[in-house]
């Protein structure tokens, strides 16, 4: 009997899915476990794998259909006893050949009649009536040369035809060479994300503040100590579980950019559900460090570690994208030098990292190069004042610039 393939549960309050793609075609062996179809939701893509081995079958929604939770997409024929799934695939597809009928041998050509023999040296005939009316001999004989005449008789036929107009172009032809046009459908998680990014601009009052920070104290100690913490943890100690703990030092001393807007009510988070901004092959996906304050530097940089190749292999979950309490994003990484970033709502806050660039700078009365950075806090003016978005962002500057405190302070 032919197993159904279901949309599975994927995440609260998704009640549809849009198909990826098949990773499975009709007849295709198919192991325990293995993806067979790429699902994508308005929070992730995952894959179906196969409750059990054996042969693909019918195929009930194709890529870009739209499936309820619980709905049956495919058909699954399961293996025979033996276990071999491949040999029934086999068996089919020779079974099917030796029924096919012969092919019918394909009739000789027809040899061509007969023709008369002609001469390869006899001239060929000349298209224009006015050239054949008299003999050769006859115009070498009135002093005409056969090639001249057979021209002008082809410029007085051509002056005797009206000019065609030259073709107007309104534009550049269609299909014109480098000017083909590819029609994309928005994926399912794309369009969530545009409208998630226009829904903030319409219904918060966003508001960026900027400031600079000096990266030297942070880049001495990744120095001194990046070789012996990557022998340890087996991962690097990057820049991003720095910048983590130093917005949570700075969520806890300005707990309205930690909170959201539910309604007429603010409500204020006490835990620090940090979302990661990663780039993804289908997109921007900011998956979230539950409890960031529990966790060690190490922690920290291994979770986004980890984060950042599921997201790469489209293998994220949906609840590891959803509730997220503050944001971090980091267009450095892709030379982005300042940028405002955008609330993920409903958060009220987003702190957005750039590229580190030696500047000049002014320190004790004397000019020296830094390695220096912008950051930006992009904020809902709603419930987190001017003052307090511009100190915690001086907050986070000085955390950064004296890394040891986020080891001391609590």
């Amino acid at each position: 009997m032919a197993i159904e393939l279901k949309v599975p549960e994927i995440g609260e309050s998704i009640t549809e899915v849009e198909i990826g793609g098949w990773l499975k075609k009709a007849g295709e062996p198919v192991r325990k476990d293995e993806p067979v179809v790429t699902l994508e939701s308005e929070k992730a893509t995952v894959e179906l794998p196969a409750p059990d081995a054996g042969t693909m079958g019918k195929v009930l929604k194709q890529q870009g259909d739209t499936a309820k939770i619980g709905e049956v997409i495919a058909y699954l024929e399961p293996a025979k006893t033996d276990g071999s799934a491949e040999k029934k695939a086999e068996k089919d597809a020779k079974a099917t050949a030796e029924k096919a009928p012969p092919k019918k041998s394909e009739p000789e050509e027809k040899k061509p009649e007969a023709k008369a023999e002609e001469d390869p040296a006899s001239p060929r005939p000349v298209p224009v009536r006015a050239a054949q009316d008299k003999t050769r001999s006859e115009r070498l004989r009135e002093g005409q040369d056969p090639e001249e005449t057979l021209a002008m008789a082809e410029r007085k036929t051509a002056s005797s035809q009206p000019a065609k107009p030259a073709p107007q172009r309104a534009g550049p032809e269609a299909g014109a060479p480098g000017r083909q046009e590819e029609v994309v459908p928005m994926s399912k998680l794309r369009r969530t994300v545009a409208e998630r990014l226009v829904e903030a601009q319409h219904n918060a009052a966003l508001l960026t503040t900027f400031n600079e920070i000096d990266m030297s104290s942070v880049m001495a100690l990744r120095k001194e100590h990046g070789e012996a913490f990557q022998k340890k943890y087996n991962v690097k100690l990057g820049f991003m579980s720095f910048f983590v703990k130093a917005a949570i030092d700075g969520l806890r001393q300005f707990p309205g950019i930690n909170a959201e807007v539910r309604g007429t009510d603010i409500v204020y988070h006490n835990y620090f559900d940090i979302g990661v901004a990663i780039g993804s092959g289908k997109g921007l996906v900011v998956p979230v460090l539950r409890n960031a304050e529990r966790l060690s530097f190490a922690e920290i940089e291994l979770a986004i570690g980890d984060l950042g190749r599921r997201a790469q292999e489209n293998k994220l979950k949906p609840d590891e994208l959803q509730g997220g309490t503050f944001t971090i994003t980091n267009g450095g990484v892709y030379g982005s030098l300042l940028s405002t970033p955008i609330v993920n709502p409903p958060q009220s806050g987003v702190l957005g990292m750039h590229g580190i660039q030696e500047r000049p700078v002014a320190r004790e009365g004397q000019v020296v190069i830094r390695p220096m950075m912008y950051v930006a806090l992009t904020y809902d003016h709603r419930i987190v004042d001017g003052r307090e978005a511009v100190t915690f962002l001086k907050r986070v500057k000085d955390a950064i610039e004296n890394p040891a405190r986020m080891l001391i302070e609590v």
